[in-house]
């Protein structure tokens, strides 16, 4: 009766005395071909060339064997999975929030995200978000995007074209580089800065401060945002209020 305990299956190939065939198709050190052999002349040879017998391919009739140096082959193995992990590229797609009459200032201020984002080489998803009599003006919405997308030219396309999605209007927006290429930039660019950091023989207290800079000026672009997406939360009408009685003050004083 066979029982299942819950092990996990081995996906490593079989070596030397763990293979239990009559007879192999043996693979020479540096891919000759040496023939079908018993498989006790096989772990012979591989003694004697003071190697691994390792299965490479076991659903074969026979099953093919190769000598080789099964520990370096792991090793060289897991170096390349681990390089492969290092330049994968994940598709990700950000986000942003625009509403139809935003301030000039927000607007520069999300379009710099934007032109981050792709220059990452992540996907930007575009979002004109309508209120009340504003969905009255869609025209207002694409003329927006539109004009996004010609400011960022440079750097991205029009994936996805303009469309309504309820009370709001979405486009998407696709960079010129690829993810991969994108990071492999970053990275030379960080090599570049480090190579530069210690040419000049920055001191420790001058790399500080300006580490603290960068940390403040991202600090600096988190908060702009945050302000960008509360002012966008405002009602349309507030600013035109304010401005309102801002020349109500100047004209009595």
């Amino acid at each position: 009766m066979w029982c299942y305990r819950g092990g996990s299956i081995s996906t490593e190939p079989r070596i030397n005395d763990r293979i239990r065939v009559p007879e192999v198709r043996l693979v020479g050190p540096s891919g000759e071909q040496v023939g079908i052999v018993p498989l006790a002349k096989a772990l012979e040879l591989a003694q004697e060339y003071d190697l691994d017998l390792v299965e490479v391919a076991a659903s074969a009739r026979p099953p093919v064997c190769k000598l080789m140096d099964y520990g370096k082959f792991k090793y060289e193995s897991a170096m390349k999975a681990r390089e492969a992990r290092k330049n994968q590229a994940h598709t990700v797609i950000k986000e942003m929030k625009l509403r139809p009459k935003i301030d000039p200032h927000d607007y520069d201020t999300k379009k710099g995200h934007v032109v981050r984002f792709l220059k990452q080489g992540d996907k930007v998803k575009i979002t004109i978000m309508f209120r009340g009599r504003e969905q009255s003006r869609p025209e207002l919405g694409y003329r927006l995007l539109q004009r996004l997308a010609s400011d960022v030219e440079e750097l991205g396309f029009i994936e996805s074209n303009p469309k309504q999605d309820g009370r709001n209007m979405i486009m998407v927006l696709g960079p010129h580089k690829k993810k991969t290429e994108a990071m492999a930039e970053a990275r030379e660019a960080q090599a570049a800065r480090k190579a530069e950091r210690q040419g000049v023989a920055v001191s420790d207290g001058d790399a500080a401060a300006e580490d603290a800079a960068l940390e403040a000026e991202n600090a600096a672009v988190e908060a702009a945002s945050d302000e960008a997406d509360a002012s966008d939360e405002a009602p349309a009408g507030a600013g035109s209020d304010e401005a309102a009685a801002s020349d109500e003050a100047s004209a009595q004083a």
